[in-house]
Order: C-alpha cells, then structure tokens, then sequence
C-alpha cells in the first residue's frame, strides 16, 4: 500500500489532502484512482445528472411483466392469461386491471419493453452490474465479479455523515433460502464498498391455509439495524475510549496488511461505530416517527415498511437505496414464490402480489412527489428475468430471459414514455432491445456518473462500470 504523508484538514469537499493523493493509487489496487474519480461526475461536456438518490424495488423471482405492463389481449388464452389491460393517464399505454393506482401515474413512468438477456434463469448479476454472463453458480458470491450499482456509489461517496451512501433492505439477497445470491456486492472494488445490509424477523400476515408453493401469505415486518445496540456495560464514553485505543493500532496494522482492500478496516469499524451511537442513523430507520395513516397507504408490510424507510433515507441523501420483494421459504415458510409463480401465477399476482405492489409503489411516488423529491429521486422497478409467454400446466408461467418489462420513475425520466417492444406473444424483442448493462447505464447516466467510466479489476484491468452498456436516451430528459 502506498501511503503519502500530508495535513490530514479536510478540503471543501470533504476528502481530505492525504486522502487525495492517495487516491492516485488505488488504481493500482483494483478500484478507482483520482482520474476515474473526477470522470465519474466531471467530465467534460457531460450533462449534470438530475437525480441526487436512486430507489430500486427489486421483484426477486422474475415478474411476468406481460400479466403487468405488456398484455397481449390478442393473443391466444394460453398466451395472453386472465387479466385485461386499462387504460392509463396516458392515452395509448396500458397497463393490467390490478394496478389501477400505477395506472394514474404513467405520466411519470418510463416503460421498457424490450429487456433481455442470456446469462440464464435467475442469475441476479447482470441487473445489479450489467454484466452478462452465465455464472458457475448464482447462490455464491466472489470477489472477482462485477462492483454493483449502489457499490459504484459508496466507492464515489465524498460527503461525511453517519449514513452509507447504499443500503439494501430487507436482508441480504438470499436470506430467506438460506444462500447468498451475485449482484448487490462490491466485488472486485473490496468488501468496504458492500452495502448496508439490513436485517429482519418476518412474519406471515393471517391467512386461511399454511403457505405453500402457490400460496404465499403477505410477509409482514420491519427491517433493523445489525448490531445496533449497545453490550451490557458499555457507554458510548466507553465505547469512544474503545475506537481511540484501536486507532493507536491501525498504522501498525495497515503496515502489515496484506489485503486488497486498503482502508477496509477503517471504513468498516467506522460505520460500525456509526450503526451504535449515531441518532441520525436510527430515526432513519424510526417508522413510529411517521405518520399512522401514510403507513397505513404504504401498507404495514415488510415491502411497504422497507419502501417508507427507501424515502426516508433520500431524505437523509443516502444515495442508492435498494428494496427487495424477496422470497421467504427456507428459513421461514412464509412466501414460497415471491415473483417467480411458476404455479397459480394469475391467483398469485391478483390476490397478493399486484395489490400490494400497486398500493405501495403508488404511494411512494405519492410521497416523493409531495415531500419535492421526486425530481432529484430515480424509482426503479425490475426483476432478474422474465416468464414464458405459454402458461404452464399448473396455471403458472416459467422461466424466461429472452425478452421482458421494466420501468423506471422520477429524475432525469421523461414520463408518459414506452421503449422498444415485444411480439404478439411477449416472447422475444421485436424491436428496440435492451441490455441489462443499458439499464444500468441509464441509472448512471440519470446520476451524473459516466457508465463508460472503468473501475479496476483484480488483474488491473479497466472495465466499464455498466459493462459497455448505454443509456436509453429516448426515455430521458
């Protein structure tokens, strides 16, 4: 680790002198050295990007977008399901019965329909980092992968304060199977750039039958803060004493660190610190300070709960939040489908999942808007895949990558929009396709950071953070 020495006073924009230079080298680590740092937000000739935070509800499983926001009404009953489409605020874009609420905000809305890729079923990498590639395996996670969005973020953070610049709600991807699912990670940049994962205690909302594959029950909870208290006996005087001993230890230990990840420690001990005495880091995650009835539209659901705190950290200026309608199973037997209805997919999404969506996306939007962050918040709805255009045996829809839906909301979108299109029967792009990496470049873009800016793998070479995506300028302002 090369390490220079100089004032440690920090700079107007919160690096300090050392840390600067010391960014030079980083490069040569793997990461981002001080050129891919001014690139990310200054390059010349760039637009400045109009949103300020990123909030990403992530749908695990795979939505069947063609029930949601490409029906095919033409087509025949096997193909086109039992839900009709509406109409919309927007003439000429519709969207399915179950989301009437979403249905009065297309205005705002920025709808793909041409989304694909071949990196296989249920591999959650290529929408966190653009990276399209069948994985050896998609319930591991490795160091040499891709960095995420919101790591890119944390990586490129310069303000101080005691919230982290990504958090990922509810739990890590995966908890609820017990696995630990690509995507969300730094990867290659360093653990330190990982988000803040959240954790929670789900429970079953009352229903009238045990769950099982085909009927979830609504998960109800709240997420929290890991290790967000103190131990028996230690004040935060204590505590302080604690953090200044260790500190007489870290030159010692950086001199003799071996690891790729320089300053990991540091980073990590601090926001560790931060989760045990910082006020401002609880009332983030404070619902009772709310409002009952906003709550109450947000719906008091783990998704809706997490979605309420998503606003409440852009408020904070956290700036890329990501809430996950996960799968619960495993470790607790609540919802064995979440998205991927690969049995009774119509009674699923009409019953469950479309109202509880509609009810909790709308009302976060509704919030946003009132509150005036909607202009510097980019809203992001997505799945790792789609579903099969034929429905099944079981009245369900399967596996599908070859074309499917997404939609974005908010800053830097130009509302009221469709991208590309499918066929007759939603199974493959019929013009105008869309990569995962163009998705991500779009969120870049909407950020102000450039999507071709490189970040260093652990061999030293430059890969573009969105993959050599680019952004769908169509849909932006």
């Amino acid at each position: 680790m090369l390490t220079l020495l100089g004032s440690p006073r920090r700079c107007c924009d919160g690096l300090t002198r050392r840390e600067t230079l010391k960014a030079g080298a980083l490069a040569m680590l793997g990461g981002f050295g001080l050129p891919q740092l001014l690139q990310a937000e200054e390059a010349p000739g760039r637009r400045r990007g109009r949103a300020k935070s990123v909030i990403c509800l992530y749908l695990l499983g795979g939505a069947a977008t063609q029930d949601m926001i490409d029906l095919k009404p033409n087509a025949p009953p096997e193909i086109r399901g039992e839900f009709r489409p509406i109409a919309t605020r927007v003439p000429g874009i519709q969207v399915c019965e179950h989301l009437p609420r979403m249905a009065q905000w297309t205005d705002k809305i920025a709808i793909v329909r041409s989304l694909n890729h071949r990196a296989g079923c249920h591999n959650t990498l290529p929408s966190y980092t653009g990276y399209e590639q069948l994985l050896p395996d998609i319930t591991t996670i490795r160091d040499t992968y891709p960095p995420s969005m919101g790591s890119v973020c944390e990586s490129l953070r310069t303000r101080h304060g005691d919230l982290p610049d990504y958090v990922y709600m509810p739990c890590y991807l995966g908890w609820g199977q017990a696995i630990r699912r690509p995507g969300p990670y730094a990867g290659f940049l360093g653990q330190r750039f990982d988000p803040l994962f959240t954790e929670c205690l789900p429970t079953a909302a009352p229903g009238p039958q045990a769950p099982s594959a085909g009927h979830p029950r609504t998960v109800l909870g709240n997420p929290r803060l890991p290790e967000s208290s103190l131990g028996d006996g230690i004040t935060i005087d204590r505590l302080n004493r604690r953090r200044g001993l260790l500190g007489q230890f870290d030159d010692g230990v950086r001199r003799a660190e071996t690891s790729r990840s320089p300053d990991h420690f540091g980073r990590t001990q601090q926001r560790a610190f931060n989760l045990l005495t910082s006020a401002n880091v609880r009332a983030a995650f404070d619902l009772e300070r709310e409002n009952p009835r906003l709550r109450d539209r947000y719906g008091r659901t783990l998704f809706g709960n997490c979605a309420l705190i998503a606003r409440r950290l852009v408020e904070a200026n956290v700036r890329f939040v990501n809430v996950t309608w996960d799968l619960f199973w495993d470790r607790v037997p609540i919802n064995y489908d979440a998205w991927d209805t690969h049995t009774r997919n119509f009674a699923i999404l009409r019953d469950v999942n479309l109202p509880e969506f509609d009810r909790t996306y709308t009302a976060l939007l509704e919030d946003l808007q009132l509150r005036g962050l909607l202009d510097d918040t980019l809203v992001v709805v997505m799945s790792e895949m789609g579903r099969t255009p034929r429905i099944n045996g079981n009245a369900g829809r399967d596996h599908w990558t070859f074309c499917y839906g997404m939609w974005f909301a908010g800053a830097g979108i130009r509302g009221g929009t469709v991208y590309g299109s499918s066929d007759a029967q939603a199974a493959y792009v019929r013009d105008l396709p869309v990569s995962t990496g163009d998705v991500c470049a779009t969120i870049y873009e909407c950020l102000g950071i450039d999507p071709d800016m490189p970040a260093h793998d652990r061999a030293g070479r430059p890969i573009p953070i969105a993959q050599g995506g680019r952004p769908i300028r169509d849909i932006m302002v």
